[in-house]
């Protein structure tokens, strides 16, 4: 029997700065954030997101254009309305995303691997709500933004009303996104196939929409406008609109926004329960994923 053998393999203990909670928090976040755009992931990941923010900003660019040779400034799009337009180029860019953060994790089995070491369960959601919600940000406020640029290109009249506006439109965009990562990432947790997160996420808003505006359409042949109103609160983009509308003070896009005085409270109140409650449920989900 030969003798055996001890190699020194060099192995020394880590004595260097161990880093904070708000750095894991980042990376995590940045780490999500990239994935939303396919960065760090094979060139085919990347052609869906790039290709969606090509077509959100084609409308924007043609109106500019548009103001640019009729010297129109009036036919310049609201900005708040920008995003109800494009709800659904929107809801395509959640549908293909919201799974590549939610449910990649949860199909792989790895979320143990993350919990494993100093990562809290909260700062994993909270890093990934975050991470969508910049994404949805970014795709909606770029297109918003060019239009506002082409205003002043254009010589809009009063700038100051139309700076004003702008910003209200990027609080509502906020609103917006954080509202609808929410809730596509609710959707695309339970769905850990991918395909059919991204089914689910379009019924989802797709059928929300059909629904709330057949109930709309109804009450308003009856005469019942208040009710049409408090309606649009169970779909996501009118509920924002409600929100800009009656707090904002924009213009409405919506079918038919809550009646005011209790509207406009009511709607943002209704985002903040969406948004808390689905950071709950996301918690739970991925907690659950941690003990399988």
């Amino acid at each position: 029997m030969s003798a055996g053998t001890i190699h020194d393999i060099g192995y020394r203990h880590y004595d260097g700065r161990r880093l904070s909670r708000p750095y894991v928090l980042r990376s995590l976040y940045v780490h999500n954030l990239r994935a939303a755009w396919g960065l760090g992931r094979p060139a085919r990941a990347k052609v869906m997101p790039f290709l969606l923010v090509a077509i959100m900003l084609l409308p924007a660019a043609g109106d500019v254009a548009v103001v640019a040779v009729s010297k129109e400034p009036s036919t310049l799009w609201r900005y708040s309305a920008y995003p109800v337009y494009l709800q659904v180029v929107i809801a395509i860019f959640l549908a293909t995303q919201a799974p590549v953060l939610a449910s990649r994790e949860l199909r792989f089995h790895v979320v143990p691997l993350y919990f494993s070491r100093p990562v809290g369960q909260l700062d994993f959601v909270l890093a990934k709500l975050a991470a969508m919600t910049s994404a949805l940000f970014l795709l909606m406020a770029t297109p918003v933004t060019v239009l506002y640029v082409g205003g002043l290109v254009n010589k809009v009249p009063d700038s100051v009303d139309h700076a004003l506006r702008y910003l209200g439109a990027l609080v509502g965009v906020g609103l917006f996104a954080v509202v609808l990562a929410a809730l596509g990432l609710v959707v695309a947790a339970f769905t850990p196939r991918r395909g059919f997160g991204v089914a689910a996420v379009i019924a989802v808003f797709m059928l929300s929409s059909a629904f709330v505006l057949i109930i709309q359409g109804i009450a308003e042949a009856e005469t019942n406008f208040a009710f049409s109103g408090w309606m649009g609160l169970f779909t996501p983009f009118n509920l924002v609109d409600a929100v800009q509308v009656r707090l904002l003070g924009a213009e409405k896009t919506a079918v038919a926004v809550p009646p005011a005085p209790l509207g406009g409270p009511v709607a943002l109140l209704v985002c903040l329960a969406v948004v808390l409650g689905s950071t709950a449920v996301l918690y739970r989900r991925f907690r659950k994923g941690a003990d399988l």
